[in-house]
């Protein structure tokens, strides 16, 4: 890629926020300066969430644009030192790219230059160590380069490379055997802006960084973090105000937009004098309080995967294989999915909706999910034999984006069949059918129109065999006719001999027979 324009910048800040999404719990473990509470992972998965929703909403059509309303809503919805911090990265590279169209690599090096300038900035009492040094890092790495695939790869290159020497600069990094997390975050999120340009090449390795599960030992000297924006303000009030914060407590933060809103953050044991500090200076609001005793561990494991089914039979066959299950006709999903993803007790969740129309469902619940609770990624399985086939693959020692993408794969590469009774007169691509015929689907669509059910699974699996496959399994209806499992089995053998056949009794599902052919 030769330039940055707006559509490139928004590719970036989706592939941001998925990374964000795979990594949050990774960062959080590390998570041990300024505060050991777990949660800059997901801090900056929050800020990038609200960064996003602003750009969904505004809809710019200009890089400058694209860029602005990324700045704007991480600073409306920045979560902790690290959230905020963030929003001011993006807030300098949105304000060197106002008036630019397409960024080359000289305007990106002044874009990451301005971005590290407001970071510093935005700390009364800049640490090195933090992502303050990974974002300086970038900065540098890009510096004489002038095409822009350089200049990121100079600047992610650089970036990873000052992340890995963190340790070295801050001794609760070193104590813990820990990187710090808020460079692990903005190295991710630099990380997607190199896929971008240089068309799916990452530089971050594969492998975790020192420190996948450090002792969180490093505690705050103050009982509170205490965050708000503030409006009706100036640079001069704002500045005023640090001062005052500097007074009460540490990690103190006041940062702008540039458009009349700030944020302000700091750790402290006054609450009370914290905002009435911000009242004094302006307008409060979106008041947040955070007890660092109360932070305990909020998840009782890292991953699990949901599987959404509709029978009992289903449920026992998915959890077998590992699986949480979720059993719930589609009419029930979206009331019971929250409490079902809560009830996983993990940080990340990989759901398999296992029907087309449940995860139309799923996806709109996942929107839902309050902020703080575990990070929800949707594995598109339209059929309950694409959901078995995800799970085989399924390796929780894996990288999770990594895990996440053999799982769709594997679904993908399945193919769904199915059969059903016809229960009314309508026009298929193969013909006209009447009540009762029996309809044999692949994928769905209709592609045999039979008479009887043990006659139409043996075509339809000869159908589906067509065009090759090692594996069939079968699912097979609580009222299917007798001896469809055995009938199927038999006709495999003798037509089919080098493929093998895995059959479950599936309870009271929506087809006669469900087949996955891999």
């Amino acid at each position: 890629m030769r330039t940055l324009d707006a559509a490139a910048a928004r590719r970036w800040a989706d592939l941001a926020l998925a990374a964000l999404v795979a990594e949050r719990a990774a960062i959080d473990r590390i998570n041990v300066y300024p505060v050991a509470d777990g949660d800059t992972g997901t801090n900056l998965l929050q800020t990038m969430r609200a960064a996003v929703a602003r750009l969904d909403a505004t809809a710019p059509d200009t890089l400058g644009g694209v860029l602005g309303a990324l700045a704007a809503g991480a600073l409306g919805g920045a979560r902790g030192n690290s959230g905020v911090l963030f929003s001011q990265a993006l807030r300098g590279m949105a304000e060197s790219l106002r008036d630019v169209e397409a960024a080359d690599g000289r305007a990106l090096r002044a874009a990451l230059a301005r971005a590290d300038e407001l970071a510093r900035e935005a700390l009364a009492e800049p640490v090195e160590g933090t992502v303050l040094s990974v974002l300086r890092a970038a900065a540098r790495g890009a510096e004489g380069a002038d095409q822009l695939a350089v200049a990121v790869h100079g600047a992610t290159r650089a970036a990873v490379e000052a992340l890995a020497a963190t340790p070295a600069q801050l001794s609760a990094l070193s104590d813990a055997g820990v990187v710090d997390a808020g460079g692990r975050g903005f190295v991710v999120v630099l990380d997607a802006l190199h896929a971008v340009v240089r068309d799916g090449e990452r530089v971050s390795p594969d492998a975790p960084l020192p420190g996948g599960a450090g002792a969180l030992e490093h505690e705050s000297d103050h009982e509170y973090e205490v965050m708000y924006l503030l409006g009706d303000t100036d640079q001069q009030r704002a500045t005023a105000l640090r001062e005052v914060l500097c007074g009460l407590g540490d990690c103190v933060s006041v940062v702008g937009d540039g458009a009349g809103s700030w944020a302000v953050h700091v750790h402290c044991d006054d609450i009370g004098a914290a905002i009435e500090a911000g009242i004094d200076s302006g307008r409060v609001r979106g008041i947040k309080v955070t007890r660092f005793a109360d932070q305990r561990a909020a998840f009782a494991r890292d991953a699990a995967v949901l599987a959404c089914v509709t029978s009992r039979e289903l449920g026992e066959l998915f959890s077998a294989e590992g699986a949480d299950v979720l059993v719930e006709g589609p009419e029930g999903v979206a009331e019971r999915f929250g409490s079902a993803v809560e009830a996983t007790g993990a940080a990340h969740v990989v759901v398999l909706p296992n029907d087309p129309d449940v995860a139309a469902l799923v996806e709109d619940a996942v929107a839902a999910v309050i902020d703080g609770g575990p990070d929800v990624v949707v594995v598109p399985t339209a059929s309950p034999v694409q959901g078995l086939a995800a799970l085989a693959v399924h390796d929780a020692t894996r990288r999770r984006a990594d895990d996440q993408v053999a799982m769709a794969e594997a679904a993908a590469a399945t193919r769904r069949g199915e059969l059903r009774v016809a229960d009314a007169e309508a026009l298929t691509w193969v013909g006209r059918c009447r009540p009762g015929d029996v309809l044999g689907m692949v994928d769905g669509e209709v592609v045999l129109i039979g008479d009887d059910v043990l006659t139409a699974a043996q075509d339809l699996a000869d159908r589906m065999l067509s065009t090759g496959g090692e594996l069939v399994t079968a699912l097979v209806h609580a009222d299917a006719p007798g001896g469809l499992a055995d009938v199927l089995a038999d006709h495999l053998r003798r037509s089919h001999p080098e493929v093998e056949l895995a059959h479950y009794p599936a309870g009271e599902i929506g087809a006669v027979l469900l087949l996955g052919v891999e």
